[in-house]
């Protein structure tokens, strides 16, 4: 499993979102810290979900980042986030 599908499943199960998407963006990093050959090192998420309403714009990161791991969290390199209720 690619660590995409890794971040989609986990949020669609802590989250029940509306909108998720999940964008490796890694070649575009091609040459810049933290690009691993064959990907799985940049990605840009944009999720909606009900469970996002009431939270600050900080709350909401910190429950992505609770939700995902520490251990997928610590694979990848950068996390673009666009969040809303």
């Amino acid at each position: 499993m690619t660590a995409a599908d890794e971040i989609e499943s986990r949020l669609r199960d802590a989250f029940d979102p509306t909108v998720l998407q999940v964008e490796d963006e890694s070649e575009r990093h091609r040459g810049h810290a933290g690009y691993r050959e064959g990907g799985d090192s940049h990605f840009r998420v944009t999720i909606q979900a009900p469970a996002f309403t009431p939270m600050t714009r900080i709350e909401r990161h910190r429950a992505i980042h609770e939700a995902l791991g520490p251990d997928l969290v610590g694979r990848i390199h950068a996390l673009a986030l666009h969040v809303s209720g």
